[in-house]
């Protein structure tokens, strides 16, 4: 238990900050894998394109490291284009 007033009110805003991370990430990682799922070509491009914007999204607020978001963004790439 803290024993101080701001210590509380860190832990709070530490657990709040922490589902929104892990809800971004479970998010970016399911709908990854519809795309993986998806036949339709224009539709997979356009998931793609949903994708990567909010792989970005991620990365421009610390919720997943830069490189991580390019690492995504490349692999995606790659699979739309291999098929």
């Amino acid at each position: 238990m803290p024993t101080h007033k701001s210590a509380a009110k860190r832990m709070k805003t530490a657990a709040a900050a922490r589902r929104r991370n892990r809800r971004i990430k479970s998010t970016i990682r399911t709908v990854t894998k519809s795309l993986e799922n998806e036949k339709d070509p224009t539709k997979k491009s356009q998931m793609a394109g949903s994708i990567a914007s909010a792989v970005d999204k991620a990365a421009g607020k610390k919720v997943i490291h830069k490189n991580k978001a390019a690492r995504i963004k490349s692999r995606l790439a790659k699979k739309l284009k291999s098929k």
